[in-house]
């Protein structure tokens, strides 16, 4: 993973929601700057926690310095050069619209226009725009060494990386251009042919959005004809920075198996867009117990999941459940159950990566990320690499073989 974060480098995090995208982003951010690299964390996500955990009484739409004393109370380097930010989606839009319309009149009209509000707010895929132009414009300026971009939530983590395409074919469409530019239209209008086209597909429109939406479209491509343009070029070289060297996409995701599974949906469409995943964080992979009961070499690994099959044992053996007994043992045999399912998951997952993907993993923190110190655990973690996990499918598989996968239920 440290080869991701070098100077100049922008990791994109992708992931659907509940993965914990947000707070990979930050650790990756903090383990950059603790590399000494300027670094900037750009996220959305509008819960605050980032916040909190940075700090911050506040996080907005301009890059946002991490304090001295704040570091410092974490048992951090006070001088690291770590800044964070949180996207304002409209206001991304608007200062577009700002950069390409220079009559205030005109923009003032832009932004007034109903169907520019709808497109703003309701198009899937404006969160991810503004995202990358807010990158695209803090690429530009050379202000940070290494920049993070953590993503809006998606449905699926791959809609972030058809946005710029899906918006340029959206407002550059000739068909558009021609219907709702009078400029354009007027004069074809008059032709027979393309006059009787037009009206169909007014008509058309009109039936299912009514003539008030319409008109609403028209007024914008108007107002928008001379610097569509400029928006399209801008556009296009936001999705030219995407496919640079510059950017590695990070993949996070957790060990339940549905969420195994659109990882490998994710590497197979990347793949076939001409995209690269750099790596993959599998979050909250166990609990830090069982990380610990591995990392520390003079302990059995997994013994307290080898301990559980004991209690069964003594219940069977004094032939009697005293006082609902069984039951905690039965939840803590979940438990075991679900570490070592999850361990041979993520075991097999690793093994079939593509040559090139990097895999990284972190624990469950038990009280949560709620402060910087939590985040530097993480951090930590995410960047110790995977050498312990060979030792943990070791140790899940003499777990099993004494019986634990066979309890009596």
């Amino acid at each position: 993973m440290k080869d991701l974060l070098t100077k100049g480098s922008i990791p994109i995090l992708l992931g659907t929601g509940g993965v914990g995208k947000t707070t990979i982003a930050a650790a990756l951010a903090l383990a950059g700057a603790s590399a000494n690299l300027n670094t900037a964390v750009i996220t959305v996500d509008p819960s605050k926690r980032l916040r909190d955990a940075l700090g911050l009484a506040r996080l907005g739409g301009q890059p946002t310095r991490i304090g001295a004393r704040q570091l410092a109370a974490a048992g951090l380097d006070p001088h690291l050069q770590l800044s964070a930010m949180m996207l304002d989606v409209s206001g991304a839009w608007d200062a577009i619209v700002e950069r390409f319309v220079a009559d205030p009149a005109t923009r003032r009209k832009v932004f007034d226009n109903p169907f520019y509000k709808s497109l703003t707010a309701e198009f899937a895929g404006s969160e991810a725009f503004a995202a990358l132009q807010r990158l695209y414009d803090l690429h530009q300026t050379g202000a940070f060494e290494l920049e993070v971009v953590d993503t809006p939530p998606a449905s699926h983590s791959f809609e972030f990386l058809q946005t710029p395409a899906r918006l340029i074919r959206l407002l550059d469409s000739r068909t558009a251009r021609w219907l709702f530019t009078p400029s354009l239209s007027a004069s074809r209008i008059a032709m027979k042919v393309a006059s009787n086209a037009a009206r169909f597909v007014v008509r058309e429109i009109e039936r299912f959005a009514g003539s008030n939406v319409l008109s609403t479209i028209t007024d914008f491509f108007a107002a928008m004809a001379e610097s569509m343009d400029g928006i399209i070029d801008r556009l296009q070289k936001t999705e030219a920075l995407l496919h640079s060297p510059a950017v590695k996409f990070v993949m996070v995701t957790t060990a339940e198996p549905d969420r195994i599974r659109q990882a490998r949906e994710l590497l197979s469409q990347m793949g076939a867009e001409g995209l690269k995943l750099s790596a993959i964080v599998i979050n909250r992979f166990l609990d830090e117990k069982t990380w610990m009961a591995v990392a520390d070499s003079g302990a059995r690994p997994l013994s307290h999941l080898a301990e559980i099959s004991e209690l069964r044992k003594s219940i069977a053996r004094d032939g009697a459940d005293a006082n609902g007994f069984g039951r905690l043992v039965h939840h803590f045999e979940e438990y075991r159950d679900r570490m070592l399912g999850e361990i041979e998951r993520v075991a097999e997952f690793a093994r079939e990566l593509p040559k090139g993907v990097r895999l990284a993993i972190a624990p469950e923190i038990e009280a949560g990320v709620r402060d910087l110190a939590a985040l530097s655990r993480v951090a930590g973690y995410v960047m110790s690499g995977i050498g312990m996990l060979k030792g943990l499918e070791a140790a899940a598989k003499s777990v099993v073989e004494m019986g634990a996968g066979n309890s009596d239920r």
